[in-house]
């Protein structure tokens, strides 16, 4: 008889993730297995690789006795996927860090790299490896992205006159779970790229008011926000009626909505509103002179300030 039962210890983890792994990939030279990975860059990006690192906590970013291993596994690498099509940039491979509890078991980690092995399929991303280690902490990941563009999109690109617009709709994501199971919109940021002269864009992950001041400060430039024109989730409004809170700010602080925020050209406008992306653009605004600052406008013509409320790790 055959004792299928997966063998335990550090090593044969290592084992069991190399054999989920496919065994050729054009892009991979060196897997895993080796001191380091190789990877070969598609000859049409002429050298240009994008690299970007996020890291998740247990604690922080999720809570495990609220959600599956898979959930976490998968956002692990999607929060960085997000940040490549902030880029409008094309995933190529991934290596990661886990830091796992002296107490978990093997069974958690399998179900973590199935969550990050299913997110690295459906975004064409190789998986090259990474590290295992224990500590007597909760659980972290580690995950650096490389990424290819030709023309990567930065923050510093907004000028004066542009549109100011956001895939999808915004707030909730916590109270929804969203924050954990979100599509990154990689496919959508290269189809904008391709099809309008952006100016500048970031995927959002600290909330549209904190945001949208980081695209202000690396442009040197203001921007009016139309209060009525933010499109608010399901799941913000939803969270209003528990919290007494605006949908609306909801939409503006809560973080995490893995959507784009990015500007546009205004000659684009059209061709910008006859755009099919599989999901809403909404135009939220304009970028202004530096010297008029960031405003909101409510429905009356009411002005305030738009102040960065969003998610911080410390203050």
């Amino acid at each position: 008889m055959t004792d299928n039962t997966p063998k335990r210890g550090e090593f044969a983890l290592i084992q069991w993730i190399r054999d989920q792994l496919p065994q050729t990939d054009s892009r991979v030279t060196i897997g895993p297995g080796d001191d380091m990975a190789e990877v070969r860059l598609p000859p049409e990006v002429q050298g240009r690789v994008l690299v970007g690192t996020d890291t998740i906590l247990e604690g922080t970013h999720f809570d495990l006795s609220a959600c599956s291993p898979r959930d976490v596994g998968w956002k692990a690498l999607a929060v960085n996927l997000s940040d490549a099509a902030g880029m409008a940039s094309v995933p190529l491979a991934a290596v990661g860090t886990l830091a796992l509890p002296r107490s978990a078991a093997p069974e958690l980690v399998r179900e973590l790299f199935q969550g990050l092995k299913s997110c690295a399929d459906a975004f064409n991303c190789a998986w090259i490896g990474g590290d295992i280690t224990a500590w007597d902490h909760p659980l972290a990941i580690t995950v650096t992205l490389l990424s290819t563009a030709e023309r990567p999109v930065r923050r510093s690109g907004a000028r004066p006159g542009d549109l100011l617009a956001v895939t999808g709709s915004l707030g909730g994501s916590l109270y929804s779970g969203r924050h954990l199971t979100f599509q990154p919109r990689v496919q959508q940021a290269i189809q904008l790229n391709q099809s309008l002269q952006l100016g500048a864009m970031m995927d959002l992950s600290d909330g549209l008011s904190s945001d949208l001041n980081h695209i202000c400060d690396e442009s040197n430039v203001g921007a009016t926000v139309q209060l009525d024109s933010i499109p608010c989730s399901d799941a913000a409004v939803a969270a209003s009626r528990q919290d007494g809170r605006l949908a609306v700010d909801h939409a503006l602080n809560d973080g995490e909505d893995f959507e784009l925020l990015f500007t546009v050209r205004p000659e684009d406008q059209e061709r910008l509103s006859g755009l099919d992306l599989g999901l809403p653009l909404t135009i939220i605004g304009r970028i202004t002179e530096p010297g008029h600052g960031r405003v909101l406008v409510d429905g009356h013509g009411h002005r305030s300030i738009l102040s960065a409320g969003g998610y911080e790790h410390w203050k």
